[in-house]
């Protein structure tokens, strides 16, 4: 008994692996998910905020806009694949945009680690503008994207 319970529970934990093994990824978004603001804010809530808020609002409007402006030529939304936009899908063209993102990881943690040392040190009024001036930047992106 003992012996078909191993038997059994091995068979299971190979087949399980094999279903893994062979779950194709899906196509990549070229503007990858998260890239867009939760909530916009007005001046009064903004002013209501501790610096601290404030900091972390401003690095996540910072990632939203550098995950999205390269792209705005293709999308300005996740969910746009390259098979979508009639690239074709190509090993050089995966390549390329695997490279692309590990680029783009390694600038947004270079830039949030460094907006994390010297922000701080910023004018809280100042940075209440260039929040709401990334912000207004995001809805005219979302503008640009009814246009097209």
């Amino acid at each position: 008994m003992k012996m078909k319970f191993i038997l059994l529970s091995f068979s299971l934990f190979f087949m399980t692996g094999i279903g893994y093994a062979q779950k194709n990824k899906g196509p990549k978004s070229i503007i990858r998910e998260g890239a867009a603001i939760k909530k916009y804010h007005n001046v009064e809530e903004l002013e209501r905020m501790q610096k601290g808020e404030l900091l972390a609002l401003y690095i996540e409007r910072t990632e939203s806009l550098i995950k999205i402006l390269p792209y705005i030529a293709f999308a300005t939304k996740p969910g746009v694949t390259m098979a979508t936009l009639g690239i074709p899908k190509n090993n050089d063209n995966k390549k390329a945009l695997e490279n692309q993102f590990e680029a783009t990881d390694n600038f947004l943690e270079n830039t949030v680690e460094f907006q994390k040392m010297i922000l701080p040190y910023s004018d809280t009024n100042k940075l209440i503008s260039a929040i709401l001036f990334y912000e207004e930047t995001m809805k005219l992106l979302h503008q640009y994207s009814e246009f097209n």
